[in-house]
């Protein structure tokens, strides 16, 4: 059985950092094309970030500079490092994963986790 379980989220304030885990079991993580998306409440879940078995990633114009997604294949685990946080970051963050990246990034991922809230206020 194929599991993807976050965790990390929480309450910041403004200008604060947080880092979000996923840890994926069942399956195997390093063949994996990964991300991050995350659903503002009330509006329409929207990508994040992603990034390849080799490592390479990409990030939403929303969040370049401020997001860091990262893997450690050793520890089947997908990081997403998150600084200058601001109100409009609050959503449920979720992560993905499938063995073809363009699924990725259309959201259209074979795995998903059950989310973990964020929220940003003072």
């Amino acid at each position: 059985q194929v599991q993807f379980v976050e965790s990390g989220g929480g309450l910041v304030q403004p200008g604060g950092s947080l880092t979000l885990s996923c840890v994926v079991s069942g399956t195997t993580f390093r063949t994996l094309e990964m991300g991050w998306y995350r659903q503002p409440p009330g509006q329409q879940r929207e990508w994040v970030a992603a990034i390849t078995t080799g490592g390479t990633a990409t990030y939403a114009d929303s969040v370049k500079g401020r997001f860091t997604i990262s893997r450690d294949n050793a520890g089947n685990t997908l990081y997403l490092q998150m600084s200058s946080l601001q109100p409009q970051d609050t959503a449920v963050y979720y992560c993905t994963g499938d063995p073809v990246y363009y699924r990725v990034l259309q959201e259209t991922s074979r795995y998903w986790g059950q989310g973990t809230q964020v929220t940003v206020s003072s």
